[in-house]
């Protein structure tokens, strides 16, 4: 009877040890729930994030104080209605959090701080002819500390994350980038997020570059974007993302929306891939001379129009026919277009590809709408910062 009466206790403390975990796990969903749709609705009162969550007045009232009590949301001023109490909608704390973002690019590297509603706070760049391992974490190291400068003690005992954006297999590029493959070679070997993990007294996450881009879009992005669709981004070279049900889906091995590998006509009755037409590393080598203004900045381009807007027909025409073949496999609603271009560039592509879908033989498909993106050139980096704080804070909405 005596052990009876023990195995009946240890099973009552375990179904009670599993009942508390669930429901920390069910709260923590719900906090990240609500910093969620404040983040992507801006300030919310209680009573409405009551109604667009589900949850109860009083739950919802919990995690709400619950969350301005760790310093991730703030009141705003009362709004005031005709009848009953004024409402107190609540933003994200631009304190609540910081975030570190390094991109890896072919041509410039990034490092950039940014606070929790995505404001940036800082960065640093060096610019080179092509990345190497050691490089990277040397200007990883230095920009990290010269950043952490701009933040008091307590802020930096609230950084939560170091995010990395990195073109995979950068060993395959040495030739696109004209130089020696073994120049390139140490990539095959190297885990550069594994180096900084063990330095950093912060969760370290790495994924694609245009990934993280899309990431961005997502989180940071001011459009109302459809629930299904492919993402461009233009930079050396031409990378991509896919949005299903409104969430990333980044596949079984992290290559989803590999754009640069899609094969799309070359004129000629052959085939080739997207980076080879919608690239700016393709425009660079058209330019021949004056092409470094490229990388300079992504504001404004004094470039040959007539080269330009050659390229420009070409990565038109090669986003639509990519566009197209992913709509016939996942029935997307969007192409969305960024990339490091200045802003009316990035429109007259947008309207260019629009026009490329009219020569296309669309029969039993739907043409997809083309969207500007409203991150713009910076994606990359901040969609590296994006990544700790969607893992730390946010749930995806369209699941």
């Amino acid at each position: 009877m005596d052990e009876l009466t023990a195995g009946d206790e240890a099973r009552r403390s375990e179904r009670s040890a599993m009942l508390g975990a669930n429901q920390l796990l069910m709260r923590e969903r719900n906090e990240r729930l609500v910093l969620s749709l404040v983040r992507k609705h801006g300030p919310l009162s209680k009573s409405e994030i009551a109604r667009m969550t589900g949850l109860s007045a009083q739950a919802g009232s919990v995690i709400m104080r619950g969350l301005e009590h760790e310093g991730l949301l703030e009141k705003q001023a009362p709004v005031r209605g005709k009848v009953g109490q004024p409402l107190v909608p609540m933003n994200l704390a631009a304190d609540g959090a910081f975030f570190l973002g390094l991109k890896v690019g072919r041509r410039r590297t990034e490092l950039m701080l940014i606070d929790f509603r995505g404001s940036v706070l800082g960065s640093e760049v060096q610019r080179h002819d092509y990345p190497t391992p050691d490089a990277t974490v040397a200007f990883a190291r230095s920009a990290t500390a010269s950043l952490l400068t701009r933040l008091d003690a307590s802020q930096r005992k609230r950084i939560a994350g170091f995010g990395i954006g990195l073109p995979f297999q950068l060993w395959n590029w040495a030739g696109a980038l004209q130089v020696p493959q073994h120049a390139m070679a140490d990539w095959r070997h190297r885990d550069i997020r594994a180096e900084l993990a063990e330095e950093m007294a912060w969760p370290v996450v790495l994924e694609n570059d245009a990934t993280a881009a899309c990431n961005a879009e997502l989180v940071f992005g001011t459009s109302d974007l459809p629930r299904n669709f492919l993402y461009a981004f233009l930079g050396f070279f031409i990378g991509g993302g896919l949005v299903l049900n409104g969430t990333l889906f980044t596949g079984s091995f992290g290559n989803a929306g590999a754009l640069a590998s899609m094969l799309v006509p070359d004129g000629t009755g052959k085939v080739r891939q997207l980076v080879s037409v919608a690239s700016l590393s393709e425009l660079e080598r058209q330019l021949e001379t004056g092409s470094a203004r490229l990388w300079e900045s992504a504001d404004t381009w004094d470039v040959d129009e007539a080269v330009l807007d050659a390229w420009m027909d070409q990565a038109a025409a090669g986003l639509a026919h990519a566009a197209i073949a992913a709509v016939a496999v996942c029935d997307l609603e969007a192409l969305v277009i960024d990339g490091w271009l200045p802003e009316p560039l990035r429109q007259r592509l947008v309207a260019k590809t629009e026009i490329a879908f009219t020569g296309l033989d669309l029969a039993g498909i739907r043409c997809p709408q083309v969207l500007s993106g409203t991150v713009g050139p910076m994606a990359r980096v901040l969609g590296a910062a994006s990544l700790p704080l969607s893992m730390r804070f946010l749930v995806d909405l369209g699941a």
